[in-house]
């Protein structure tokens, strides 16, 4: 046999087992039971968007498609998170949606450029109630690893201050630079305070939550709110309103109170795109239909969680490519 016919050999088998396929399958069966139980219904919106994600941590994927005859460019969906927006300003009610998910030239051990994701939303719920359900589906799925899950919540500042003796939320950049030179992290990310704050939290935070018990994180810094409505903290701070899981220092699930304002989110929107413009990235378009819809949502918690990563901790795998079958690089 030729090395070419050997390696077309190789190359069409998947890259996990098929023991993590029926793994997978036992999984969405579990999260559609766990959901069915609390009447939170199910829906399916479009992977493609005429409107991309402004935020410059995330970059879209363009698909190029005709509507009408007409030629577009748009976007694979980072997220289902404003259609689902969407579908709750019209009356849906709960819903939570299973979907493939993309970001472009994201790979790595814990990552590939196309992934599944779980996202739900909760009319009425605030932050610890989906705290509570979280917990509770996370008991659902990792029963068989886990005797009982009962999160700590631990906020960002204080996971900071416990490791770096810094509190992040005060930090400005010539502190965040020199508690990184301290550590030994020499990267120089210029004059971008909330990098230098992403570098201390990957190398120093991270990796170290979640290994005694699934750990919440709560009150991030008001400048990494996204989505998520902001708050003053016990300690008079802004802080924005979300959380996100880590259990055996991998991030699990993002979570936000979500922002029902129609004009600040317009702004942090354009604020993106500003910075996305001066980083010489793409400006994204914005989706109009969202913030059409926002004035309309009901007062509610979102979360979205990736199935692969949970997959990964409910088959103790160490790397995304042993639980899904095609990886970008062969799919």
């Amino acid at each position: 046999m030729s090395k070419q016919s050997d390696l077309n050999l190789k190359t069409y088998q998947p890259t996990c087992s098929i023991e993590a396929l029926k793994a997978r399958a036992k999984l969405y069966q579990t999260i559609r039971t766990f959901f069915a139980e609390r009447d939170v219904l199910e829906v399916e919106t479009p992977i493609i968007s005429q409107a991309g994600v402004t935020d410059v941590h995330l970059a879209s994927v363009r698909a190029l498609r005709h509507i009408e005859g007409e030629e577009c460019i748009q976007y694979l969906q980072t997220s289902p998170e404003f259609a689902m927006k969407r579908l709750l300003a019209s009356g849906s009610g709960p819903i939570y949606q299973i979907c493939k998910v993309f970001r472009d030239d994201e790979h790595g051990r814990k990552h590939n450029s196309e992934f599944t994701m779980l996202e739900w939303y909760r009319p009425e719920f605030d932050l610890k109630d989906l705290m509570h359900e979280t917990a509770d589906l996370l008991h659902s799925c990792l029963y068989h690893r886990f005797d009982e899950i009962r999160p700590m919540i631990l906020s960002y500042k204080h996971a900071f201050q416990d490791r770096l003796d810094i509190n992040p939320l005060q930090a400005n950049l010539k502190q965040l630079k020199d508690t990184a030179r301290r550590v030994g992290l020499t990267l120089d990310l210029g004059e971008d305070r909330l990098a230098y704050m992403d570098l201390l939290f990957s190398h120093f935070v991270e990796p170290s939550l979640g290994f005694d018990t699934p750990v919440f994180l709560t009150d991030f810094p008001p400048e990494m709110a996204s989505l998520a409505k902001v708050r003053i903290d016990d300690d008079g701070e802004q802080v924005a309103a979300r959380f996100e899981v880590y259990i055996e220092g991998l991030e699990l699930a993002n979570a936000y109170d979500e922002l029902l304002d129609a004009q600040t989110l317009r702004q942090r929107f354009e604020a993106d795109n500003l910075e996305r413009k001066q980083q010489g990235l793409a400006e994204m378009p914005l989706d109009e239909h969202l913030l059409a819809a926002l004035p309309h949502m009901p007062a509610c918690s979102g979360i979205a969680l990736g199935i692969d990563r949970l997959l990964m901790i409910a088959t103790e795998n160490m790397r995304i490519d042993q639980v899904i079958a095609f990886p970008a690089a062969i799919a």
